[in-house]
């Protein structure tokens, strides 16, 4: 038997796959629900993610996961809208039209930037198509040194260091220029009139979740199951000690995937993980009328929030009782943050007072319901040097033969993290497991 900790997309597409190996297998959650960070609320209609998600078209292998599962066709394709919020206007920022409009960049920057975002490179006049294939000759260079460099001081200024700001606190400076760039080809497919093109299951995420679970088998998942200890004989792993509220259960295992926080992998196996990773706060506002008419708005703004992601502008109110979806999110770099220390009430009264600042017009009378999830590590810090911290797939050599790691912090989860990385990181280990050839072209392979 192979022994899963945790229960979310990592883990379970793990088990998926080892199945279609041949292998038995057990998932162990320690929490009582399933999905980890795309785990779901109840809503009027279709169930909600409590950490919003959309696929972009670049996240293949989620999709050939939905397939194998016979739920592909649930994928709807659909164009999300941007927008910034500057200086008390929520600009849009979709149609060509609407950006030549931004008041904050000029022509220039606009040029510049929209060559950075097509790929290419037009320093010295030459414009070049390869500059930015590879994105490990940007590791060690930092974002702020790029972003002058390949752009200009107004896209600098008045575009990227507010978002930077926004998603990595006090600590941007440190971030990569690589991670800038993923995150650029990460984003995939743009029409040119009607914004990029993102994904979601008509159902929500809980779509693929449910097939993952009815694929693995409710008998081989036990909730509410945090695993205590790794049983290690002779350099490799033989046992996985389990606790639930019936007491502990050692089970004998061939192999362990360790698909959780690396935080779990130190406890379990005191490898150290040196990536740094950020928290989240981030609430699902039901209103009953929608405030801006954008999918995703950045906010460039002293706001408790860094962005407002309008979820029934991407997906019809209709799905959800005719109530309009609206996530508040905060990325948090320090857990003394007020923010972070506050209750539920108190995260409510930020979120509510912040937007009333922003749209006055915004009755909170209009307010059905708010709930609010939180998390200390949803995302890595990259830092310049990241490729060199990510915790390998295989770690027969640090730890024991058998074990291995589909957490965030492995090399699936860059440039950027997301539920594809999970799957593909779930997969990784698998194969290894089984001793499938794996593809070298793939990200994360050859660790």
């Amino acid at each position: 038997m192979i022994g899963v900790v945790g229960g979310g997309v990592a883990g379970l597409a793990a088990a998926h796959r080892l199945q279609g190996h041949g292998h038995d297998v057990q998932v162990f959650e320690a929490s009582e629900g399933l999905g980890g960070l795309a785990a779901t609320y109840e809503t009027a209609g279709d169930r909600v993610e409590s950490f919003y998600h959309h696929l972009s078209k670049s996240e293949e292998t989620i999709v050939d996961l939905a397939a194998e599962l016979g739920v592909d066709d649930r994928i709807e394709w659909r164009y999300g809208s941007d927008g910034y919020y500057v200086d008390g206007v929520a600009h849009p920022m979709n149609k060509p039209w609407e950006i030549l409009a931004y008041p904050h960049l000029s022509l220039y920057d606009k040029f510049r930037l929209g060559m950075l975002v097509l790929d290419i490179d037009v320093r010295g006049g030459v414009p070049s198509f390869d500059t930015y294939e590879r994105l490990a000759d940007f590791e060690d260079v930092p974002v702020k040194q790029f972003i002058l460099e390949h752009t200009s001081r107004g896209c600098f200024e008045r575009f990227f260091k507010p978002l930077l700001e926004a998603k990595f606190g006090d600590r941007w400076e440190a971030v990569s220029a690589a991670w800038l760039l993923g995150r650029i080809k990460f984003r995939g497919e743009r029409d040119v009139l009607r914004g990029e093109v993102l994904g979601y299951f008509e159902g929500g995420f809980a779509v693929l979740l449910d097939a993952l679970v009815e694929s693995v088998g409710r008998g081989n998942i036990t909730t509410g199951a945090r695993v205590a200890d790794l049983g290690l004989a002779d350099g490799r792993v033989t046992a996985m000690t389990a606790e639930t509220a019936e007491g502990r259960e050692t089970h004998r295992v061939d192999g362990a995937i360790v698909a959780a926080m690396p935080t779990v992998l130190e406890a379990l196996t005191g490898y150290t993980c040196e990536v740094d990773f950020q928290g989240t706060v981030c609430s699902v506002i039901s209103i009953e009328e929608p405030l801006t008419d954008v999918y995703w708005l950045n906010v460039a703004d002293e706001a408790p929030f860094g962005a407002l992601v309008e979820h029934t502008n991407f997906v019809p109110a209709e799905r959800y009782g005719g109530e309009h979806l609206l996530y508040a999110v905060k990325y948090i770099q320090d857990d003394g943050d007020p923010l972070w220390q506050a209750d539920d009430e108190g995260v409510e009264e930020a979120w509510l007072a912040g937007i009333e600042d922003l749209f006055p017009d915004f009755d909170r009378g209009g307010v059905n319901w708010v709930r609010t999830a939180r998390n200390p590590r949803t995302a890595p810090i990259y830092e310049r040097g990241y490729l060199e911290t990510v915790v390998p797939y295989d770690l027969a050599e640090p730890v024991a033969e058998g074990v291995y790691y589909a957490g965030m912090a492995s090399r699936a989860q860059y440039p950027e993290r997301s539920l594809n990385g999970g799957v593909v990181a779930g997969f990784e280990c698998a194969d290894r497991v089984a001793d499938v050839a794996v593809d070298p072209s793939e990200p994360g392979v050859g660790d």
